[in-house]
């Protein structure tokens, strides 16, 4: 079974950014993220040795979320003034690696992965592994054709989620998750939901109704009280599913030889290693080297 390998950079260069000490490259430039994101390549190239990958990446400005809901994500702060400039080195590191980053004016990076996911999930003896750090990619799981590599914790420890995996810890399938958050709502990209309704509420409903249109058609048989809450916050719930719902659709024009993974240059990646001060990851190139 082949494997194509689809990277978040945009989650995972904020998990690194947060979980390792500040660290600078020989000029005094923040370099820390990228030397998490330069050990989970070395690591996942040695380990799973995909034969496609591709890395998303946002792109600054409006996205179509932001022109629907202006209050999108409002409560985030800005990217710290270190990580900006890591995040355009991020590009240099995945070329220096011979993967190619795709990224789609007006979308999220969530949005390029789950295209790309979409697009190539029924190629025949292909898995799809998406690495992440943000659980909001768990609605683009498909059986075990498609599978989420969630970093937990640190740099190296990570969770795989199958399709089992997400009604184990949800309770509901992957593609009914954006349905739970138009319930739950979410805090961190202000997504409003329904005020007063929670886990243990939800997922249960998720799960009997199948979607919230059908909640909605079978209100009557709730409690008079839930049934209320639910039928005066309706607009609310669609439009918070809207805003969670990953986009599949973006066109992009990518055969999957487009991704196929290149053999590394130890020499390309040495002298980048070099440059940015990484020399405890030169000693690791050996093993992972074609």
């Amino acid at each position: 079974m082949k494997t194509l390998l689809l990277i978040d950079n945009h989650a995972l260069i904020y998990r690194f950014f947060h979980a390792l000490p500040p660290l600078t490259n020989p000029k005094g430039e923040a370099s820390g993220a990228i030397y998490g994101l330069s050990s989970v390549l070395l690591k996942i190239i040695k380990e799973q040795r995909p034969d496609y990958i591709a890395a998303a990446f946002d792109l600054p400005g409006k996205t179509f979320r932001t022109d629907l809901y202006d209050q999108y994500k409002i409560h985030r702060p800005t990217m710290p003034n270190d990580l900006q400039p890591q995040v355009k080195k991020a590009r240099e590191l995945f070329n220096v690696f011979g993967i190619k980053t795709i990224d789609q004016e007006g979308f999220e990076a969530d949005d390029v992965i789950g295209s790309l996911a979409k697009k190539f999930k029924d190629e025949k003896d292909l898995v799809v592994i998406i690495l992440s750090g943000d659980l909001d990619v768990l609605q683009l799981v498909v059986g075990e054709k498609v599978v989420i590599q969630f970093l937990k914790k640190g740099i190296t420890e990570t969770k795989l989620y199958d399709e089992e995996a997400v009604i184990e810890r949800y309770g509901v399938t992957p593609k009914q998750l954006p349905d739970l958050k138009g319930l739950l709502g979410d805090t961190s990209d202000n997504i409003p939901g329904i005020k007063g309704v929670g886990p243990k509420t939800a997922s249960p409903l998720i799960a009997k109704y199948g979607d919230l249109d059908g909640l909605f058609e079978n209100l009557w048989e709730l409690p008079e009280k839930i049934g209320n809450k639910l039928e005066n916050q309706k607009e609310s719930a669609l439009f918070s599913k809207d805003l969670a719902t990953i986009r599949v659709d973006i066109p992009l024009n990518f055969s999957l030889e487009d991704l196929k993974r290149e053999s590394l240059s130890r020499d390309k990646i040495k002298d980048f290693f070099e440059e940015m001060g990484f020399n405890s990851l030169i000693k690791r190139l050996d093993n992972i080297i074609d």
